[in-house]
């Protein structure tokens, strides 16, 4: 346990870096809307959602139904549903672990969960430990920004505007590292395309999903060619 909880502490360091800042930013805007450090802990904790919860701040504060947040929930994290498709049998394999795992999905851990490489000498058990404390590390670093953040807000006061530029500063960050460790950039470049297309035809936010659609149909249609392409990048 102690072996795959290190392993996990290296690798995560990037995320903690990252997600404490992230998470400051949010207990900020948070402590900005109005609530304190129990709602930051308790969203992080129970919520863990990454873009969801910077807009979870806005519809506390503007009377949204329970309705119309739990579909504008779905809709934003809808991008979900394909990262899941990646672990299924993982996550399966790791039983009463499971559900934590998916639960615990955010974009960054799925990041990490698909470039990490298994160490030499790592057992199948230490294997899929490694995984949840990946996973659990990353949590705990968001959980601690967050409060760290509302704490703040109370003590200090800010200006906060620009400050949910954290994210979109994050995800350049892990793009740009991925792209440089790929072996082959077809996936990236399909979603890259996607991405561009559906934006300008649909013009909002909306564009996600059918973006993320038409990029997992140009995966599985090109799979073999890429499956190439990483056995042999050449």
């Amino acid at each position: 346990m102690k072996k795959a909880a290190g392993f996990a502490l290296i690798k995560t360091i990037p995320i903690f870096l990252g997600y404490i800042f992230l998470g400051i930013a949010f207990g900020l805007l948070l402590q900005k809307a109005g609530f304190g450090v129990l709602w930051a802990f308790l969203i992080s904790l129970l919520v863990y959602a990454g873009s969801m919860q910077f807009a979870l701040a806005g519809i506390l504060t503007g009377g949204l139904g329970y309705l119309t947040t739990a579909v504008m929930t779905l809709l934003i994290n809808s991008r979900h549903a394909f990262y899941g498709l990646t672990f299924i049998d993982r996550f399966k394999e790791m039983k009463g672990a499971g559900p934590y795992m998916v639960f615990s999905l955010t974009d960054e851990t799925y990041s990490l969960l698909c470039s990490v490489a298994r160490p030499r000498g790592f057992t199948d058990r230490q294997w899929k430990l490694a995984f949840l404390f990946i996973s659990l590390f990353n949590q705990c670093y968001w959980v601690a920004g967050s409060v760290i953040g509302a704490v703040m807000g109370q003590m200090i006061a800010f200006d906060t505007t620009g400050i949910e530029f954290a994210m979109t500063a994050l995800f350049t960050v892990i793009c740009v590292n991925q792209w440089l460790a790929a072996k082959t950039h077809l996936p990236a470049g399909a979603g890259f395309l996607c991405g561009f297309l559906f934006l300008a035809l649909i013009r909002s936010s909306g564009f996600i999903l059918p973006a993320l659609m038409a990029t997992v149909a140009l995966l599985l249609i090109f799979k073999h060619t890429i499956e190439k392409k990483m056995e042999d990048p050449s």
